[in-house]
């Protein structure tokens, strides 16, 4: 389908000024003009639900968070350079939710931002140059994080950085044997420190998801994790836990999907829900590592982050995820829906594999379930004929076959129901 003369004549406007860096979704884009709570709504009045993004962590414009912003923003906003309550408060109500030690918390505006900067960390705190991370994955837009995002990075892989498979559980080694499992990537893990001793880098850190997105969606067995902890830190390095995109209730059974495994890093950085839709992130370590960075010459200041509009904004939403019990919500709620997708599943044979957990959804679509063989037209097309009735997902992987399922906390049965016979109608077309 093509776009509309309306559509077409803005996405020129756009070409011109924006040039043609900036890609969009579907082949007619949406032309949102206003959102809330789970729904948004084109300019020519038409409602979707949203099933994907998870920036609205506690739905579009939520009331309260927006209140928040304007109160702040009538009063005052500056930067860390002059002391101020509510950024202090916002630090003290992330320490409370936070594993382990860390409770040290650098505000800044983005999770690209959040990541570098724990690497820069990492960097001065070990004396170490060289990181490990997983193929395929995104860890933002910097030129540090960029090199560090195999998913978008253009250029080879530079020699400071070792890349590891993704705890790929359909098209590599299964769970079902964990010894056999646990082995594979041990030794994957061993490798990748030991080559980049030989380059002469060490291991600052290790990247890691808690579920891996830019690979297909993979939420790991805890013996994955637990193995890449102790390996790294045995070698001199540190564990960044990016918990932009799986952070803050997202995968149903703690704050931070880290935990699942039953493992503390030592430093999380957070983001995209953080704000519900404001620019706002984290960078959070323990006074230990934070002191011993300061010690080394380290020091950080950014105009914009830690302002205290975006600390009233995180304090809101802080506020509403503890007030609502959005966790629980997210557990029992994706349990039903799991529960409905599964048995879609088992009714359409081009789903080849259902994962990921909680509210970080992937359908896996084929051609043969024997063969595996991906089947992006047939996802492109599912996608593309939902938005048209009225339901927002997208598509990843490296194949352009994975359906994306990721829809902001507050998503409910009856959201459930109508996603379900969305994507039930949408299958069947196919």
């Amino acid at each position: 389908m093509s776009p509309s003369p309306g559509t077409q004549k803005l996405l020129d406007r756009r070409r011109k000024v924006l040039g043609p860096a900036y890609s969009h979704f579907y082949r007619d884009p949406v032309h949102l003009v206003r959102a809330e709570g789970v729904w948004m709504w084109d300019a020519e009045g038409r409602k979707y639900l949203d099933c994907y993004n998870n920036v609205a962590s506690v739905g579009h414009c939520h009331p309260e968070v927006v209140e928040a912003l304007h109160r702040q923003a009538q009063r005052l906003n500056t930067h860390t350079r002059y002391l101020h309550e509510s950024v202090i408060e916002y630090a003290e109500m992330l320490a409370a939710v936070l594993p382990g030690d860390i409770m040290v918390c650098n505000l800044v505006c983005t999770g690209s931002e959040a990541n570098d900067y724990a690497c820069q960390i990492a960097r001065r705190v070990t004396g170490n140059n060289g990181f490990i991370i997983v193929k395929d994955t995104y860890h933002g837009a910097t030129t540090l994080v960029r090199d560090l995002s195999p998913a978008i990075r253009p250029d080879p892989c530079p020699d400071y950085i070792c890349e590891i498979n993704a705890p790929d559980t359909y098209r590599g080694v299964s769970s079902d044997d964990p010894a056999r499992f646990a082995a594979h990537h041990a030794a994957q893990i061993d490798k990748a420190i030991e080559t980049l001793q030989q380059r002469g880098h060490g291991v600052a850190a290790v990247l890691v998801d808690s579920i891996y997105d830019g690979s297909g969606i993979f939420a790991p067995l805890p013996i994955y994790q637990q193995q890449l902890f102790t390996r790294v830190r045995a070698a001199g390095g540190l564990v960044i836990a990016d918990e932009v995109q799986s952070g803050l209730c997202r995968l149903g059974d703690h704050y931070w999907g880290v935990m699942d495994s039953g493992v503390v890093p030592d430093i999380i950085t957070m983001g995209k829900p953080m704000g519900d839709g404001h620019p706002l992130a984290i960078t959070a370590t323990t006074p230990d590592i934070m002191q011993a960075y300061v010690d080394r010459g380290g020091e950080y200041f950014n105009t914009f982050a830690g302002n205290p509009v975006s600390a009233e904004v995180g304090k809101a939403v802080l506020r509403i995820v503890e007030r609502d019990n959005l966790l629980r919500h997210v557990k029992e709620t994706s349990g039903d829906l799991f529960a409905r997708l599964r048995a879609l599943a088992d009714k359409h044979a081009m789903i080849g594999d259902l994962r990921g957990k909680g509210f970080f959804i992937a359908a896996e679509f084929v051609s043969d379930r024997a063969t595996k063989a991906a089947d992006a037209e047939a996802c492109l097309s599912c996608v593309e004929w939902m938005k048209v009735n009225g339901v927002l997902v997208s598509r990843m992987g490296a194949y352009g076959n994975i359906m994306k399922i990721r829809p902001p906390l507050v998503f409910g049965k009856q959201e459930t129901d109508l996603l379900i016979e969305t994507l039930d109608a949408a299958l069947a077309r196919l």
